[in-house]
């Protein structure tokens, strides 16, 4: 007697994503969990840089969303270093910066997506589902004409280009308030290569002190504020 294998007739459900929030700003933060958790799994929060390297690391979430200013250590750095150990945990920048400086160093990073804080709770939801299928995707207010076109005061372009990433670090560090020693023991280097590195981020950039290289990064948007 012959049988025959009876398929079910159950919908598959789609497992919702596993999503890590990093944002420094705690109203902010419960904004987006609101946002997000009708479609995601909440996997943990994140206020700083690192933080969000070691969590994602121990909850190896699907979705990192992350804001460019995060303290100790910027969103920008933060991706560099996620895309090399987590290749596969998708990037979501979700900022205030329209700069478009900004947006390409993002993508560059290795970002998936760019959500700007000033659009519709909707953006969020469909950049998640857009970069769990693969794909990228943009804010469509910055995809207007002169959307998010930056003026030549504000580029941040030779901050990009022209230091290296420990002169980033650096940067955001002294803008941050932290002194030399502390940042010596946060980096794992000499307080002699700290002001070493602060000599030359003064030289490089045009700068007379710390001071100015304080409100130089946060002018550029480099410190969360």
């Amino acid at each position: 007697m012959s049988t025959f294998a009876v398929r079910s007739r159950e919908p598959q459900i789609a497992l919702k994503p596993r999503v890590l929030l990093a944002e420094d700003h705690q109203l902010v933060l419960e904004g987006i969990k609101r946002i997000v958790e009708s479609e995601c799994i909440i996997a943990g929060t994140a206020t700083t840089g690192p933080e969000v390297l070691s969590l994602t690391s121990e909850l190896q979430p699907d979705v990192v969303l992350l804001d460019i200013a995060m303290p100790l250590l910027n969103g920008i750095e933060v991706a560099r270093q996620l895309k090399v150990r987590h290749p596969h945990t998708k990037i979501i920048f979700v900022t205030m910066q329209l700069n478009r400086d900004y947006i390409r160093e993002a993508f560059e990073a290795g970002g998936s997506g760019y959500v700007v804080k000033q659009a519709a709770a909707s953006d969020l939801l469909a950049a998640i589902r857009e970069v769990q299928r693969g794909r990228f995707y943009l804010s469509p207010m910055l995809s207007e004409p002169n959307g998010g076109a930056p003026s030549a005061e504000e580029t941040p372009a030779r901050l990009f280009s022209s230091l290296t990433p420990r002169q980033r670090q650096v940067l955001q560090l002294v803008a941050e308030g932290k002194s030399a020693k502390e940042i010596a023991g946060f980096l794992n280097i000499s307080v002699k290569t700290v002001e070493f590195h602060k000599k030359h981020l003064m030289q490089q950039l045009n700068l007379r002190s710390t001071a100015e290289l304080i409100r130089y990064a946060v002018e550029h948007g480099w410190v969360a504020s």
